[in-house]
């Protein structure tokens, strides 16, 4: 006799419209227990809505949802977890003001949670279980956007789901880091849990997913099994044909756009990190990137040269030869910086303002401001042009920031800073979470502004695009800043083992360095 196991969760015939939009068209899925099953599709195709779904966060038009073999009507979050389904959103839900355990413990039944103090020990062991270090006293406004992303996974797993849908979650770990997690998740799976994988990194899907649903403009268009695709294959489902290519530009190395001179700041709060006497060079022409594991000081280092940290640096910083480091972010904008924040809502756009009104945090000269008078005809002509090179999925210039999926919403934040012509190009996380076709979009993009002289600096966890569009890289540990190494030459293991600090000189204590030759055999 053949027990029969009910499917984990079955979506059939899920419809969800907004005005202007069908977001989801007549979607069904299924995701058996045990299963890592994938979501792939360009931003804007669908996703998140649907993951919204499955967790209460929004309502279906149309369709039925069934969890362990019943129908079920999952109305709030808070239903979706009294079933055993727990989700990391892309754009986190957290409080700032409040501290790592007391956010998780809001997303915990009050049977789970316990008593403060023992939440944060189960947060502390579980975090270094699943190699997602977090300091569980530490205010949320401290962190970086790839710390808060651990917290989100934390909160999530210490929640002992039965579904657990995961959105870009290797986005903040170090290649080795990454192969832990994914132990950490067959394991899980092996023990009856069912996982729900969102990621843009083909390779990944490939290597984890049991099956992968494809979904393009709201429909499902496939399912497949990830492990007998090629990643141009997957490419190609997405799609709907050959993603653009990303072509390295070649143009003669400049004049010195961007000089950092010893730069030592003391940390800003208790759990800050300290930047120790860091020196860069970034020319006209070049492409320089940082890579590091999240919490490491990029943070830190971006405030600092974007100005918004607000200490003064005196000469330690400089754009074309002139010392900024007494001149605020807007001052040093008009020396010619422009610069792409980690955060998307919030720093990089206002969420409840138009694509229009969101270009004036950026452009507040003439044509776009005269007099302290705003334009709005020239606001929204430049963000329709954004639109439109970039092409960003939204209805027009007065669409809200926060309409736009994550990865459309990122196109139009590079586009705008690009878009100033700047000398400099600061630029954190240029594509997390963004699909490979808008990837290789905004990297070609930035690829053209280095072939008009401009210096771009870099900063990301993403190893892959560091070394397809970087000419130099340097590697943030701990607050010190490695040499740079020219692309051709480096490794993805001496990158991944500069990570821990173990260069010449730098700041790696005895511990770390037997931590870190033990991990590399």
């Amino acid at each position: 006799m053949t027990l029969h196991i009910p499917t984990r969760l079955a979506l059939a015939h899920i419809t969800k419209r907004y005005p202007g939009v069908t977001a989801n068209d007549d979607v069904s899925l299924s995701v058996a227990p045990g299963e890592i099953h994938a979501v792939l599709g360009e931003n804007g195709a669908g996703k998140s809505t649907l993951m919204k779904i499955i967790f209460g966060a929004v309502r279906p038009d149309a369709g039925e949802v069934h969890f362990n073999g019943a129908p079920v009507s999952i109305a709030s979050p808070h239903d979706a977890r009294n079933l055993g389904i727990a989700m990391v959103f892309q754009h986190f839900s957290l409080f700032d003001t409040l501290t790592v355990t007391e956010n998780i413990a809001l997303g915990l039944p009050p049977k789970d949670a316990g008593n403060m103090k023992q939440l944060a020990a189960r947060i502390r062991t579980t975090a270094e279980r699943y190699g997602l270090p977090l300091e569980p006293h530490r205010h949320v406004h401290t962190l970086s956007v790839g710390e808060r992303q651990r917290v989100e996974i934390v909160r999530a797993l210490l929640a002992n789901p039965q579904l657990l849908i995961l959105d870009e979650p290797t986005s903040v770990l170090t290649p080795q880091a990454v192969e832990t997690l994914f132990v950490t998740l067959r394991q899980l799976a092996a023990e009856g849990t069912s996982i729900l994988y969102i990621s843009h990194k083909l390779d990944e899907i490939r290597a984890l997913c049991h099956r992968a649903t494809v979904m393009r403009m709201g429909r499902v268009t496939g399912v497949c099994d990830p492990r007998e695709e090629s990643a141009a294959s997957l490419s190609r489902l997405m799609i709907g044909g050959e993603p653009p290519r990303e072509a390295r530009v070649a143009a003669e190395r400049g004049p010195l756009r961007l000089a950092v001179r010893d730069l030592s700041l003391p940390r800003s709060h208790a759990f800050g990190t300290a930047l120790e006497r860091i020196a860069l060079d970034v020319h006209g022409g070049e492409i320089v990137g940082i890579a590091g594991v999240s919490g490491n000081g990029q943070q830190e280092l971006l405030a600092a040269l974007s100005g918004e940290d607000g200490r003064q640096t005196g000469g330690a910083v400089q754009i074309d030869g002139r010392a900024v480091g007494r001149l605020g972010a807007r001052d040093r904008r008009r020396a010619g910086l422009a610069f792409v924040p980690e955060e998307r809502l919030g720093r990089g756009a206002v969420p409840g303002m138009s694509l229009a009104a969101n270009t004036l945090l950026s452009h507040q000269s003439p044509p776009f401001v005269r007099g302290g008078l705003i334009s709005p005809k020239a606001a929204a002509g430049l963000a329709a042009s954004v639109i439109q090179r970039f092409r960003v999925k939204a209805n027009n210039p007065d669409a809200l920031a926060r309409s736009l999926s994550g990865g459309n919403l990122q196109k139009f934040i590079v586009g705008r800073e690009i878009a100033s012509g700047p000398k400099v190009l600061i630029v954190a996380q240029p594509t997390w979470g963004v699909d490979v076709g808008a990837a290789a979009q905004i990297h070609n993009e930035i690829l053209a502004l280095k072939a008009t002289g401009c210096a771009v600096l870099v900063v990301s966890e993403e190893l892959d695009e560091l070394f397809a569009i970087c000419d130099r890289l340097h590697v943030i540990a701990k607050g010190h800043l490695s040499p740079s190494i020219p692309v051709e030459t480096a490794t993805r293991e001496q990158v991944g083992l500069w990570m821990s600090g173990l260069w010449s000189g730098g700041p790696a204590t005895e511990r770390d360095k037997t931590e870190a030759e033990v991990s590399h055999g």
